[in-house]
């Protein structure tokens, strides 16, 4: 599907957190996240391994400490590096990842499953007011 597509500049992945944008497939829409790790960016979608409808940026910026990404309803950690949950209750399994390319001061997608839809996250409904966590830090 996808050639290269622009998803934004370096400079607006932040170090601390995450960068979160959409893309699609043949069949969805979905929201994918960007990380910054010793320098490298790296793409996964963004969805806990445990429950796949729990996302772990949730429109703020996905918690993280210590080069690994928390799921802030399960506490699970997932090294940013490689998407593995080393702790929590999806232990053993990886994020799904997109391919990311870095060409000067930008980062595309270059993703053949994944076509680039936009930054930001899905639109949900306003009246939506579930908990944004179960675990306390």
């Amino acid at each position: 599907m996808s050639d290269l597509e622009r998803i934004c500049s370096v400079d607006d992945v932040p170090a601390e957190t995450t960068f979160l944008f959409r893309v699609r497939d043949d069949e969805e829409v979905r929201e994918a996240i960007l990380v910054r790790d010793d320098g490298d960016i790296k793409g996964w979608l963004n969805y806990c391994m445990h429950l796949t409808n729990i996302k772990l940026d949730k429109g703020s910026g996905a918690e993280m400490r210590n080069g690994e990404i928390i799921c802030e309803n399960h506490g699970a950690y997932f090294e940013a590096d490689t998407g593995y949950c080393n702790y929590g209750p999806c232990e053993g399994a990886v994020l799904d990842d997109l391919d990311i390319t870095v060409d000067g001061d930008h980062v595309f997608l270059s993703d053949d499953d994944f076509d680039f839809e936009a930054t930001g996250g899905i639109e949900t409904d306003p009246a939506d007011r579930s908990s944004k966590s179960n675990v306390e830090f």
